[in-house]
C-alpha cells in the first residue's frame, strides 16, 4: 500500500523540574540553598532514510511524544538532558503546520534532519534564585513545556521525469522497457495505482530517474479518478513526458487527450507549465497511428514542439527520446516547490518580522468567570510550583507585570470574581 498523505501529532519532551533544597552538613548552620536544574526535554526530530519509499509507517503511529528531562536534584545537581526522538521519514517528504499551512521542513537529501517540536527548557533550581534580600529561597520553576502541533506530511516523489497521460496509454509498458523498474502492466485502465520509480542509464553514462505516475482524466484536480491523490507527485519533476496513445483504439482523439491533460495540470498548479514537456507519440506500430500523428501536428501547430514517434512495445525510437530527456535534464534547473521571497540585490540576508504569539487574551465563561488564556500566561502557569508561597507571590507579580490585573478590572472584575486559567481557579481580590 502506498501512503503519501498522513496527519500525526508531534510532541517535544517537557523540561524537567527545578529542585528547592538546602544545603545540610554538619557544623555549618547555614548551608544555603542547593536546588539544582531540570534538564532540556528532548526535540522531535525528522531525518530523511533514503531506504523508505511510502509513509506507511505513520499509519500505524500517529503520535510522536518525546520524553522529559530529568528533575534537578539536591547538591546542586543538574537534571540530564533527554535524548532526542528520531523519527525516519523517506526522501520527498514535506512537512506541514496544520493549524497556519506553513511549511516546516522539505525533506529531500538522505541524513536531511529538521527539528519538529522543540523541548522544553529545564526549570530553575532555587539556587538560582538566591539575592542578598532573600538568601534561601524556597523557589523553583517547573520544566517549560515542549512545543506540541499537529503536523501533515506529503511526499512528493523524486525523480528527474515524470510520464503522464491518460490510462492505458502505454506509460508502464515504456517504463519496464527502459528501466529495470517492474510495473503492473494490464489491458484495462487504472492498473498503476501508485507512482513507479525506474533508473533510466544511458550508454554515455547519464543516468536520470523516470517516474510513472497513474493515469489523469478529466477532472483530476477535482478528485476525479486517481488524479488528485497523485498530481503532487509532478511538482518536484523537472520534465514532463507526455504519452499519447496514437492508435486511437479507444475511439479517443488524441489531440484532445492531449489538451485535457494539460487543462489538468495548469488546474492543478499553473506553475506545472513551466516545465520543459516532451511529447510522447506512442503505440506507433498499430495501423491507423502515422495518420493520427500527421493529424495531432497540424492541430497543434507548433514548429517548436518535442514530438517522438515510439513503440514502447516494440522499442522502436526509445534511444533517440531517451537521449533527448538527458540533454533536456542537463539545462533544466530545479523548480522550487513553494514561494521563496525576493531579496534585495544589496543585503544578503531577508529579516522577517513576525508577530509574537499573543501574551493573554481574557473572556467570560458560561458561568460568569473570567478565563485568562493566551501562549505566555499558560507557559508561566505551567512552570509555577504552587506549592510553595513564595512561588505563588512571584506569579501574582508576573501577572501584575503583564497587565492582566488591570485588563481584568477594565472587563469589570469585582472582589470575589472567580478568575480561571487552564484549570486552576483562584479569586480576583482588590
Amino acid at each position: 500500500m502506498f501512503v503519501d498523505h498522513v496527519k500525526v501529532y508531534v510532541k517535544g519532551g517537557n523540561g524537567g523540574d527545578g529542585m528547592v533544597a538546602f544545603r545540610r552538613e554538619k557544623y555549618i548552620a547555614y548551608g544555603g540553598p542547593s536546588g539544582g536544574d531540570g534538564g532540556k526535554g528532548a526535540d522531535v526530530v525528522f531525518i530523511v532514510d533514503e531506504g523508505l519509499r511510502t509513509l506507511m509507517d505513520f499509519r500505524y503511529q500517529r503520535h510522536f511524544k518525546a520524553p522529559r528531562g530529568e528533575h534537578g536534584a539536591t547538591k546542586n545537581m543538574h537534571g540530564k538532558g533527554a535524548k532526542d526522538m528520531v523519527v525516519k521519514v523517506p526522501p520527498g517528504t514535506i512537512v506541514k503546520d496544520v493549524e497556519t499551512g506553513d511549511i516546516i521542513a522539505d525533506l529531500v537529501e538522505d541524513g536531511q534532519t529538521a527539528v519538529i517540536a522543540r523541548g522544553g527548557r529545564g526549570g530553575r533550581g532555587n539556587s538560582r534564585f538566591a539575592t542578598p534580600q532573600n538568601p534561601a529561597p524556597e523557589l523553583s520553576e517547573k520544566g517549560e513545556p515542549g512545543v506540541e502541533r499537529e503536523i501533515v506530511l506529503e511526499l512528493k516523489v523524486l525523480a528527474d521525469a515524470g510520464l503522464v497521460g491518460f490510462p492505458s496509454v502505454g506509460k508502464s509498458t515504456l517504463l519496464s522497457v527502459v528501466s529495470a523498474a517492474k510495473p503492473k502492466i494490464a489491458d484495462y485502465h487504472f492498473t498503476t495505482l501508485v507512482p513507479n520509480l525506474g533508473m533510466v542509464e544511458l550508454d554515455g553514462g547519464n543516468t536520470f530517474v523516470l517516474a510513472d505516475l497513474p493515469g489523469l482524466i478529466e477532472g483530476a484536480h477535482e478528485g476525479i479518478g486517481l488524479g488528485h491523490q497523485f498530481l503532487r507527485h509532478i511538482e518536484r519533476t523537472r520534465v514532463i513526458i507526455h504519452v499519447v496513445d496514437m492508435s486511437g483504439v479507444e475511439g479517443r482523439d488524441p489531440y484532445e487527450d492531449f489538451v485535457t491533460i494539460n487543462e489538468e495540470l495548469e488546474k492543478y498548479n499553473l506553475r506545472l507549465m513551466e516545465r520543459p514537456q516532451i511529447i510522447v507519440a506512442n503505440k506507433m506500430d498499430m495501423p491507423d497511428a502515422e495518420e493520427n500523428l500527421e493529424a495531432f501536428k497540424k492541430k497543434l501547430n507548433d514548429d517548436n514542439a518535442l514530438i517522438f514517434p515510439i513503440s514502447a512495445l516494440t522499442r522502436e525510437g526509445l534511444d533517440q527520446l531517451l537521449f533527448s530527456v538527458a540533454e533536456l535534464l542537463e539545462t533544466t534547473p530545479e523548480f522550487p516547490m513553494h514561494e521563496i521571497e525576493e531579496e534585495d540585490e544589496n543585503r544578503s540576508v531577508l529579516y522577517k518580522h513576525e508577530a509574537d504569539p499573543e501574551d493573554f487574551n481574557i473572556s467570560r465563561d458560561d458561568d460568569g468567570a473570567f478565563i485568562v488564556s493566551g501562549y505566555t500566561i499558560e507557559r508561566l502557569f505551567k512552570m509555577t510550583d504552587f506549592n510553595f508561597d513564595q512561588s505563588v507571590r512571584k506569579f501574582a507579580r508576573q501577572m501584575r507585570g503583564m497587565g492582566i490585573d488591570d485588563a481584568l478590572r477594565e472587563r469589570g472584575a469585582q472582589d470575589g470574581d472567580t478568575v480561571r486559567i487552564l484549570d486552576f481557579e483562584f479569586e480576583f481580590i482588590e
